[in-house]
């Protein structure tokens, strides 16, 4: 008989919009207890995910999930790296875009079968200076927004779309100096996001060929643009066509530098951190294990991103008006 593994499930109370009340009842009911041995906690503060991560991984459990967001995701897996323990995620969060880019089910359930499965496989984390982050980082307009959705008391996607709309119009762009293998760049730049992995969440590919896989960083640098140009943006964005912009420049690097004008805010994994002028930021191979479900051999429409998008969108709304 196959001894049984253990597993730990840290549970963020306040990540996304919905209550955590009945998630252990899932867990419980969910997760095959022939294969696992099952405890449950729940964080009590910023950076708490991390430290029951790093215990785990030093008493050896076989297995932790992270129940949350992305932000949720990036503390335990901090805590994971260049360790036998195994990550498993299940979305709860605003935007989930680590367990959208790996096709983990937004659905609890479904999530809870991918740990059943038990398919591990190796993925690559990223730092910025100091800090690690393992979906995606960025400079410029994203990281303002991230900073202002962190401020608002409410959270959700309307919250963020409401701090979109009202922060585009007065954001001022800054040149940057972007330096990686391949050279050195200057770029007046509306924002410049690092993919480790290819999405923010909801389905908006900012770096559609991302791979979690191959060592590389996929940087996009999003030129200034006029309010014209918005609606053939998003389009592309939630259709993974972002790249084919001509006011949109890619590439891929295993690490870059960038020089800004001013320190300020930048994002890891949508959450605001406070960095200085000039930002290192590289790939580490094969850094982390992970539980993540079988590829789909088929290949979805490009418009499918964007319908499952505008669905949770209005999801969203209803939700959030108790309608």
């Amino acid at each position: 008989m196959v001894p049984k593994k253990r597993l730990l499930s840290i549970i963020n109370p306040i990540s996304g919009t919905h209550s955590k009340i009945k998630v252990p009842d899932r867990i419980g009911a969910v997760i095959d207890k022939s294969l696992y041995d099952i405890e449950i906690v729940f964080t009590e503060y910023a950076g708490h995910a991390t430290l029951l991560a790093q215990k785990a991984a030093d008493d050896k459990i076989d297995c932790v999930l992270s129940v949350g967001g992305d932000g949720t995701c990036n503390e335990v897996a901090k805590g994971l790296i260049h360790s036998d323990t195994v990550l498993g995620i299940v979305p709860m969060g605003s935007g989930n875009g680590l367990a959208r880019h790996l096709d983990i089910p937004i659905e609890i359930d479904g999530a809870l079968k991918v740990i059943n499965e038990g398919r591990i496989e190796l993925l690559d984390y990223c730092k910025a200076n100091d800090k690690l982050f393992f979906c995606t980082c960025g400079v410029g307009f994203d990281a303002w927004i991230s900073q202002k959705f962190a401020e608002d008391k409410r959270r959700g996607g309307i919250t963020y779309l409401k701090n979109v709309v009202t922060e585009y119009l007065k954001y001022k762009t800054e040149t940057y100096l972007i330096e990686s293998e391949s050279g050195s760049i200057q770029e007046k730049a509306f924002l410049i996001a690092c993919g480790n992995a290819s999405q923010y969440g909801n389905n908006a590919y900012i770096a559609p060929h991302a791979s979690m896989q191959d060592g590389k960083i996929d940087v996009t640098i999003i030129r200034p643009f006029t309010p014209f140009d918005i609606g053939p943006l998003a389009v592309q964005l939630f259709t993974k066509v972002l790249d084919r912009n001509i006011n949109i420049r890619t590439f891929a690097t295993a690490s870059l530098s960038i020089t800004r004008e001013h320190p300020g805010i930048m994002h890891l994994d949508g959450e605001p951190v406070e960095m200085g002028k000039r930002i290192d930021i590289s790939c580490v191979h094969d850094g982390l294990k992970a539980i993540i479900p079988k590829r789909g051999s088929g290949r979805k429409s490009p418009i499918e991103p964007l319908h499952s998008a505008l669905w949770e969108i209005i999801d969203t709304i209803k939700s959030e008006l108790n309608i």
